[in-house]
């Protein structure tokens, strides 16, 4: 007995939806749950927090910690730049606050492309989430000419379900509409 058109046509469609999730599923967990991100120097020339969700902080200072760059810096809101709410002093670590201009990823890669060219830097740690480790790497790496490493801070679950869309329309942006540094 043979099926009719209809339905052989809304199986073939169902085929194709299923597939397009399960391609948008991997892409997902490849691109921003799981990136896959270059193995952090033994030393950089600097470390940098971009702003953000997550524990940056703890992440940061691990770093600092580990004596993995002579100068930190910490991309903030208007109102801490420069005030006591900026990272810790830590023994023979410079510690920077700035306030990027525009207050998004592409102000903070122009800021440190400037402040690279300033210092003579070859290196940089910036410190993210994982959604955003591929996106910001990409916006730094467009300016600033040394080599861009990423650390990773854990996401709080509940902001994965706003960052996971957020950061596939960012990303396109980047990618389409935002080319240049």
């Amino acid at each position: 007995m043979e099926q009719p058109v209809a339905t052989t046509w809304r199986r073939k469609l169902a085929v194709v939806v299923v597939l397009a999730l399960v391609v948008f599923g991997v892409a997902t967990v490849r691109l921003f749950v799981l990136p896959e991100l270059t193995p952090l120097p033994a030393h950089a020339d600097a470390i940098i927090e971009l702003a953000g969700p997550g524990n940056r902080d703890a992440a940061t200072m691990a770093l600092v910690h580990a004596g993995k760059a002579p100068v930190v810096a910490q991309s903030t809101v208007p109102v801490e730049a420069g005030t006591h709410r900026c990272l810790p002093a830590s023994a023979g670590v410079e510690v920077l606050c700035f306030n990027p201009d525009p207050g998004t990823t592409r102000g903070e890669a122009r800021y440190i492309g400037e402040m690279a060219a300033q210092r003579h830097w070859q290196s940089v740690i910036i410190v993210t989430t994982p959604d955003h480790a591929l996106r910001a790497q990409l916006r730094v790496s467009r300016c600033f000419p040394g080599t861009v490493y990423v650390a990773t801070a854990p996401l709080p679950w509940w902001d994965w379900f706003r960052q996971i869309p957020y950061q596939w329309a960012a990303s396109a942006k980047a990618l389409l509409f935002q080319t240049s540094c």
